[in-house]
């Protein structure tokens, strides 16, 4: 499974983005999805996971009630919409494949990240 992702900028505190990561490859479907994010600095954090058949998100508490993952499997894109966009948000962003759901450690592909950058 390859995978790219794009939609990333640089936008101001309260805005919105979302973020596209398509997939490619004959069981991409098969897949559940996830996105991650590093900060300058900072380990790489789950932000978002889907199932492979779009249900089940889960989101991390930072960004819970402001993000919203999502996937079409006819476009095999998964999405992340992320609106009231705070500073802490700035990293890049990336998105990944895996077998298991909730095991987040798990996920085995991963596409090169697009940046996000917010501003105050």
């Amino acid at each position: 499974v390859q995978l790219q992702a794009s939609g990333g900028g640089l936008v101001q505190a309260g805005e919105s983005l979302r973020l596209s990561c398509v997939a490619s490859g004959p069981t991409s479907n098969n897949y559940h999805m996830a996105w991650f994010r590093q900060a300058p600095g900072k380990e790489r954090a789950f932000v978002a996971a889907i199932s492979k058949t779009g249900g089940s998100p889960f989101y991390a508490d930072s960004v819970k009630g402001r993000f919203t993952i999502s996937r079409d499997n006819t476009r095999n894109t998964v999405y992340l919409q992320m609106n009231s966009l705070k500073p802490e948000d700035t990293a890049v962003y990336y998105c990944a494949a895996g077998k298991l759901l909730n095991y987040v450690n798990t996920y085995e592909y991963w596409g090169l990240g697009t940046q996000v950058t917010v501003s105050s």
